[in-house]
């Protein structure tokens, strides 16, 4: 799939299949994640995957909003060194994925971190270095039913030129 088309295909996935991603698949979506941009070119974004049901779970349980993290097949949880530009690196890691994970025909949702009170316990779980920060969790699969990519506002309502 074309990038243009990722952009305009790419939404939130909640409810997966139970076939399993391929690690070359993965492997894949984490190689995109590390080729966004980063500030200075620091690079201070890392990737753990989890695709064993127990971490999943226990992911779930913390995510008040990600619950459904147990039913993917797979998390791909983006991390960050605690640099000047770390969050804005990390959802640079986080939307190449997501965009390389629509191109591939795989669902995906990001979860946040930084702000939520369990990213430190989830930094502590994977075993984070110190003074590491949870960017997001991102659930990944195959979607149980085609995306149904949502109405966004029109662009004459977003663009303005020289000034709002």
């Amino acid at each position: 799939m074309e990038v243009l088309e990722a952009i305009k295909n790419r939404c939130s996935v909640r409810h997966f299949a139970a076939e399993a991603v391929e690690k070359e698949r993965l492997i894949q979506l984490v190689d995109m994640g590390r080729r966004a941009p980063s500030g200075r070119n620091v690079q201070p974004v890392e990737f753990v995957v989890c695709t064993d049901a127990s971490d999943r779970q226990r992911l779930a349980e913390w995510c008040d909003n990600g619950k459904f993290i147990a039913e993917a097949p797979a998390c791909i949880v983006v991390l960050s060194a605690d640099t000047k530009y770390f969050l804005e690196d990390g959802c640079a890691a986080v939307e190449n994925i997501l965009l390389a994970a629509t191109a591939l025909g795989l669902g995906a949702c990001w979860i946040a971190g930084d702000k939520k009170s369990y990213a430190a316990a989830v930094c502590e779980f994977l075993k984070a270095p110190v003074g590491f920060r949870l960017i997001a969790l991102i659930a990944v699969g195959y979607p149980a039913q085609p995306p149904q990519p949502k109405n966004k506002r029109p662009l004459e309502q977003v663009l303005h030129w020289g000034h709002f």
